[in-house]
């Protein structure tokens, strides 16, 4: 008796597979076809029409690319006596 429930319960399962994924995939599958053919909305984007003449737009400048460039090869160490009084707070007048 066994031996006549292997085969029909893989035909159960292999049903049970196809309801599982392929039935939802094709589900998904054909919502994204119809989604994908509805109507553009009229403005998609915020903001002013980029076709109109009239519409004001800021002007071009030119920068030079390496503007605020710096050299950043390696150097030798300065003195680390001199580099702290650079960098340290200034002392306060009338102080301690």
């Amino acid at each position: 008796m066994s031996t006549h429930v292997s085969p029909w319960s893989a035909a159960v399962r292999q049903r049970s597979i196809v309801r599982r994924y392929l039935l939802p995939a094709a589900l998904v599958a054909g919502a994204l076809a119809i989604q994908g053919c509805a109507q553009v909305p009229s403005q998609p984007f915020g903001g002013a029409d980029a076709s109109d003449p009239n519409h004001r737009v800021p002007s071009a400048g030119y920068r030079p690319v390496l503007t605020g460039y710096s050299s950043q090869r390696p150097v030798d160490p300065s003195p680390w006596v001199e580099r702290n009084r650079q960098v340290a707070p200034a002392p306060e007048k009338g102080g301690q």
